[in-house]
């Protein structure tokens, strides 16, 4: 009894002389202290990568040679490391034991939620040298610097488009397999992509993370807040080539292309009466339907546009003063 006693007030008496983290055991400290000597005393026989600790090489030689020794014991996925499969078991129960102090976001690792935290404080830390755009994340800029080089060497067998890096082709080929791995908890909508769900959440959450500095307004995703900011800025990227017209974004100038083209590609298929823009044909399409999706809250009187709406609560609220 007394010894597993010991156990459980062990205490942590080896402290590093550089940065004083403490541990229990000598040897984990001696392994510490590599980061600040800079030493690497295990080295890769096959590729020469160098490393700390002895159990990281054992885990990156498996890479090479395929084990997988940690199965879960839930979906019999395997993994090369016994931390990988813990983080994984989470997906399973549910477990998201690393929580933001900022928003109360949770998450199931701790790395995720460390790259996070970027949304709040705004740090990008890792930087093209190219072009000096910075990013949050390393592999968001690795997958950027290939934009500089042209190279694209990933290719999809269905439909030979190809790619910078092999993350983005396997997010292509669910188009063709249809595969829609990353599901809602809430409302159970399925997305091929887990960023695509990660903005989708926030319908449910509310979040808002990212804020203009110039009026305050706030967006669910950060594409949308640079598309918002050209109205301070009165940058309007987007040029037709036909008029010289600009657009603050490119599917505005691809509506527009529309116009100097003539193609009318969406057809109702009650009346066959075709329009330029899908946007339309759905708003047309309430004709035959009888929906009139817009309220007016003083009076109940229905519309089919939201514009027909406003008018009318312009005209409404007038007429009661």
């Amino acid at each position: 009894m007394e010894q597993q006693q010991g156990i459980h007030t062990v205490e942590r008496t080896y402290r590093c002389d550089v940065c004083n983290k403490t541990f229990i055991e000598r040897c984990k400290l001696k392994a510490h202290q590599r980061i600040h000597t800079g030493e690497r005393p295990y080295r890769c026989d096959m590729c020469n990568k160098t490393f700390i600790e002895r159990n990281k090489l054992k885990v990156h030689q498996r890479v090479r040679t395929g084990e997988r020794p940690y199965r879960c014991d839930v979906c019999n996925k395997t993994f090369i490391d016994r931390s990988n499969l813990k983080e994984h078991q989470r997906v399973h129960t549910g477990e998201r034991p690393y929580c933001c102090v900022v928003c109360n976001k949770t998450f199931s690792r701790g790395s995720t939620l460390f790259v996070h935290q970027r949304v709040h404080t705004g740090e990008r830390p890792y930087g093209c040298d190219k072009c000096n755009k910075t990013f949050s994340t390393s592999s968001s800029l690795k997958v950027h610097l290939p934009i500089h080089t042209g190279e694209r060497p990933h290719g999809c067998d269905k439909c030979n488009k190809t790619f910078s890096d092999s993350s983005s082709l396997k997010v292509h080929q669910r188009i063709h397999t249809g595969e829609r791995p990353h599901c809602c908890d809430v409302c159970n909508k399925t997305f091929s992509q887990g960023s695509a769900l990660t903005v989708h959440q926030r319908v449910h959450t509310g979040e808002r993370p990212y804020g203009c500095d110039k009026c305050n307004k706030t967006f669910s995703e950060r594409s949308n807040l640079k598309v918002h900011q050209r109205i301070h800025t009165g940058e309007r990227p987007y040029r037709c080539d036909v008029c010289n017209k600009t657009f603050t974004t490119r599917s505005n100038l691809k509506k527009h292309q529309i116009v100097h083209i003539g193609e009318r590609p969406y057809r109702c298929d009650v009346c066959n009466k075709t329009f330029r823009l899908g946007s339309t044909l759905i708003i047309h399409q309430r004709v035959h339907t009888g929906e009139r999706p817009y309220g007016c809250d003083g009076c109940s009187k229905t519309f089919i546009r939201k514009d027909a709406l406003k008018k009318h609560i312009l005209s409404y609220c007038n007429q009661q003063s």
